[in-house]
């Protein structure tokens, strides 16, 4: 595995990949990575011929500047995990690469972005598509692959790609959990034992409520219930427990067709996500 700072290096290997007619995929990351993130490496390496990971803790996409200063960084490690993955490049940029200075463009998806996470983490979706759009305009992939866990983003994605015209495939792939059902995250890391041993509740939770309304259950009654058991199971708050169409994101208040949960919930000082099919 080759490793690049540069998006000149990283050009120029995928100059020569091209060269070659070889098919390129993109599996972005913030680092951290975890066994989620090499599910996705896998379905990479599975799909195409040459495969680069990138890892950047994009500043842009913070909401929050204590978060940003304790996201993970692990960058060593990283490397290490990725080396027997199949991996041909990781590109691990400056900042100053992906923002140099005077940058001055930012990417802003209406619609999809509103409600759920767009209403609490203001700016958090204008910094996660501008430093997508970079990132496949920079690595000229054929395809990107990125987990369903992070749906609401998922989505924005497949309607940033469709709206810019960008030549890319966006694969969602299923979300990887512990054996007790929570979702593998980045966060998890910063959780106390205490907490660890509470944030399966989440996913219960949210299980529950699923199969409910696959059972024809009232979608506000079972909310409600939900988000009651979210906190009985050791949550601090719940930021949002919301029933949404898949692919448009508006809101249900009945399940006559696809559907998903959606969900984001504290414990102590580290903000949690999930989703789940109905």
């Amino acid at each position: 595995m080759r490793a690049v700072r540069t998006v000149a290096d990283l050009r120029a290997a995928v100059a020569g990949w091209r060269a070659a007619g070889e098919t390129i995929a993109a599996v972005p990351t913030m680092g951290a990575l975890h066994a989620g993130h090499l599910s996705l490496v896998d379905a990479a390496r599975a799909a195409c011929d040459r495969v680069i990971v990138t890892l950047f803790v994009n500043p842009r996409q913070f909401d929050r500047p204590e978060d940003l200063a304790n996201y993970p960084r692990t960058e060593d490690r990283d490397r290490a995990v990725l080396e027997p993955r199949g991996v041909d490049l990781l590109f691990s940029p400056t900042v100053d690469q992906v923002y140099p200075p005077g940058f001055a463009t930012t990417v802003s998806v209406a619609g999809l972005t509103q409600g759920m996470c767009g209403d609490f983490r203001p700016g958090h979706f204008d910094g996660m598509a501008t430093v997508v759009a970079k990132l496949f305009l920079m690595t000229g992939a054929d395809r990107a692959f990125f987990g369903e866990k992070d749906w609401q983003q998922l989505q924005i994605v497949h309607r940033l790609v469709a709206d810019l015209n960008i030549p890319i495939t966006v694969t969602g792939c299923p979300t990887v959990r512990e054996a007790d059902g929570l979702a593998l995250s980045s966060r998890n890391e910063r959780l106390s034992p205490a907490d660890r041993a509470a944030a399966p509740a989440l996913h219960r939770a949210m299980a529950h409520a699923a199969d409910a309304l696959r059972q024809g259950r009232a979608p506000a009654a079972v909310l409600d219930a939900a988000r009651a058991g979210i906190v009985a199971g050791g949550f601090d708050r719940v930021e949002y427990l919301d029933l949404r169409h898949p692919r448009t994101l508006a809101p249900l208040d009945r399940v006559d067709g696809p559907a998903r949960l959606l969900a984001a919930a504290w414990l102590g000082p580290v903000r949690l996500i999930d989703s789940v099919a109905v």
